[in-house]
């Protein structure tokens, strides 16, 4: 007996077991075998799909986010934009007002203006007839014939026109 080359005996139980376990095991064993890893193959295949829905759905999710952001920063500038034109509009509004507020108050105080000279016209008009009646009174009063004497008495009637305004 060498130790490299068995035995026919040997050799031939060895061929005998190994061919009754390998039924055996092709009989009842392979085919569990065979059926458990095609099943964990196809729990291993459906576990890929589900992670590959869960990644195209996070990958929506997530762009449907950035979708929201973006039309929310759109819609914050909208807003931003109507409130300062509305403002600007309100301003503007206010200084419209002020200004017709301010022209009306101008308007008013050029009336009175008016009015006022006009009733100091009219109060000069009434003392100037009132002193040339006066004047021509006492002229008259007089009769005065010489040129010079009428002067001076009209110059001296100015005066004591002029004294009696004053006091």
């Amino acid at each position: 007996m060498s130790l490299l080359l068995p035995d026919f005996g040997l050799l031939f139980w060895m061929v005998l077991a190994f061919g009754v376990v390998f039924v055996i095991l092709a009989k009842y064993g392979f085919p569990v075998i065979t059926k458990m890893v095609e099943g964990r193959k196809a729990y291993i295949d459906q576990s890929l799909e589900v992670a590959k829905e869960a990644n195209a759905q996070l990958a929506r999710l997530k762009q449907e986010g950035d979708e929201l952001i973006t039309n929310a920063r759109k819609e914050q500038g909208r807003i931003l934009k109507e409130a300062t034109q509305e403002r600007d509009k309100m301003i503007l509004q206010a200084q419209q007002q002020a200004q017709a507020a301010a022209q009306k108050e101008l308007d008013d105080v050029k009336e009175r203006i008016r009015q006022e000279k006009e009733e100091a016209i009219r109060s000069l008009r009434r003392e100037v007839s009132t002193l040339s009646v006066d004047i021509a009174e006492k002229i008259i009063r007089k009769n005065l014939n010489d040129e010079r004497q009428q002067m001076d008495t009209i110059d001296q009637m100015l005066d004591e026109t002029l004294k009696e305004l004053k006091a």
